[in-house]
């Protein structure tokens, strides 16, 4: 049987190694980049390094450093900290920089770049994006070199179980996919539970639309999650785990799954983590992409194999989950930030953010915007400055119209309220959600009532079906709003969605059913007049299509 992994003399050939090169190119190989065709641009630069028998020249196949609109993205680092970032790389352009950047320490005037210290990059308080666009994630030693698997070690063989569920307790971390649940609060329910074995779940299985937060988070440093996976595990009792990832995500997958064998092979996971008495095995599922089974429920349905369907709660996941065993279920993001904590202690991440909401969040930047991308801040930071300073602004020089969080759940904020701080309480107050982090940001050419037809639409098509209210429910919003959107809508027709939304919002089983009136409530309460713009008199509609 091998030995454990000797965390101290990985660190120590990692320094070492890295301290032979000249010059490393860092190039990013996350979806949004290979996408974009960044798979064979890191090919060609690293034929050009490898012809050319450069040894002390490094091709490095990164995670996402968040710009994910200018990619592929290649970062040339030098000895002297002398950093050039290379944006929109084709193959062309890839063998430019190998030849005359790297080789021969010219840098190319041929292929866009972009400044280092943009603030889109300054203004970031990186926590659980700390190493994406830094190491390899396909590499455990990249991850170890950078302080990796330091946190689960010193956990294992330092403190009990019920020091470590106190330290997250303290930490006042909430649940990053959208609820906001207190973190420590469910670790320790779970610790509390009776019942052998218990189960924990990461959940990856991220379907609102613009948001892609999680799914980067896994392909671009899964051994990040892995390791917060472990460390919830030993503070909770758990000893097995699923890390639960939409079908859509194959990358995400593939490096979640060669991640997780490469942490058994160094006795991160398995039987006798590191030569001690604790044990986790951890395995990916698969989801195929049902919106529900984002949904504790219907996500536990999906994992034992049965259609995806929610159910009454309680009891809770906590009581009665996986196989009718104890479970805990967290996001990805939330997993994430939990080896940060460790290492930092607690009171540094609750100096983060806001009193209620600590620590920071990742938000995927998307819509009418100069920079779309991934970006990691500190919560309580304000809209105007998300969108002006960090993203660049409206592109194309338009106006802001609204700012949509929480995607089919959120709402829709408009440009009077730029100025309130991002957390849980401000975006309630103004009938939105924090949600996992998505926010498309809309400019003034935007029809509001269509939005909240496009995010019905999704609703609607989403709904598992098991209850009526939501699945008649979303079906008759949708065609409310259709024929408003077609401009033959009438005033009754108004009256009737919002009675509607206020009655599916209600009654529905579970969350999508709950939120999806969410789109109409905010761009009704904020935009009513775009609506009543498109209703048409009586005798209009009498002779109309409908």
């Amino acid at each position: 049987m091998a030995a454990p992994i000797d965390l101290d003399d990985v660190v120590k050939a990692e320094r070492e190694a890295r301290s032979r090169f000249v010059k490393r190119a860092l190039v990013c190989t996350s979806t949004a980049c290979v996408t974009a065709g960044a798979l064979p641009v890191r090919d060609q630069i690293s034929k050009t390094i490898h012809d050319a028998e450069r040894p002390d020249i490094c091709v490095v196949s990164t995670g996402c450093p968040g710009m994910c609109s200018r990619g592929p993205l290649v970062r040339v680092e030098e000895r002297g900290d002398q950093t050039t970032i290379y944006t929109h790389v084709d193959e062309d352009g890839a063998g430019d920089i190998a030849r005359d950047h790297l080789l021969t320490g010219k840098p190319v005037d041929n292929v866009p770049t972009m400044a280092p210290d943009l603030p889109f990059f300054t203004r970031q308080v990186r926590v659980v994006l700390e190493t994406a666009g830094r190491i390899d994630p396909d590499r455990l030693e990249d991850y170890v070199g950078e302080g990796g698997y330091r946190a689960l070690a010193r956990v294992i063989t330092e403190m009990a179980p019920e020091q470590v569920v106190e330290e997250i307790l303290l930490s006042r971390l909430r649940g990053r996919g959208g609820a906001g649940y207190p973190t420590g609060r469910k670790w320790a329910l779970l610790a509390e539970a009776e019942g052998d074995p218990k189960y924990l779940v990461a959940n990856g299985d991220e379907g609102d639309p613009g948001a892609f937060m999680d799914r980067t988070i896994m392909d671009s440093d899964p051994h990040r999650v892995i390791e917060g996976m472990a460390i919830a595990a030993y503070a909770t009792g758990a000893t097995k785990g699923y890390a639960y990832v939409r079908a859509e995500y194959p990358l995400a997958i593939e490096r979640m799954e060669r991640a997780i064998r490469a942490a058994k092979r160094a006795k991160l996971l398995g039987r006798n983590v590191l030569g001690t008495t604790f044990s986790f095995d951890l395995e990916v599922r698969v989801g195929a992409g049902a919106f529900v089974c984002g949904e504790e429920t219907a996500l536990m349905a999906s994992i034992e194999g049965r259609r995806g369907l929610p159910v009454l709660r309680p009891p809770y996941p906590t009581e009665k989950g996986l196989w009718g065993q104890p479970t805990m279920i967290n996001n990805v993001e939330t997993l994430a930030n939990v080896p940060a904590i460790l290492n930092h202690g607690h009171e540094w991440f609750a100096n983060l953010g806001t009193e209620t909401s600590s620590g920071t969040k990742v938000f995927a930047l998307a819509g009418s915007l100069e920079d779309t991308g991934l970006i990691e801040v500190p919560m309580g930071i304000t809209l105007r400055e998300l969108v002006f300073d960090l993203a660049g602004g409206i592109a194309n020089g338009r106006e802001f119209k609204a700012a949509q969080t929480g995607g089919p759940s959120g709402g829709c904020i408009p440009a009077r309220f730029l100025d309130t701080p991002v957390d849980y309480e401000h975006l309630r107050d103004l009938g939105s959600i924090m949600g996992s982090g998505g926010m498309v940001v809309m400019d003034d050419t935007v029809k509001m009532p269509e939005v909240a037809r496009f995010y019905m639409e999704f609703c609607r098509d989403e709904s598992c079906g098991k209850c009526a209210p939501c699945r008649v429910g979303t079906e008759k919003m949708y065609a409310f709003l259709d024929r408003i959107c077609r401009g033959v809508g009438r005033a009754r027709d108004l009256a009737h969605l919002e009675s509607l939304c206020r009655t599916v919002r209600a009654t529905s089983l579970c969350g999508l059913g709950q939120s999806a009136p969410n789109p109409v409530f905010s761009t009704l309460e904020h935009f009513r007049d775009e609506y009543l713009d498109l209703l048409v008199e009586e005798e209009e509609v009498n002779g109309a299509t409908a």
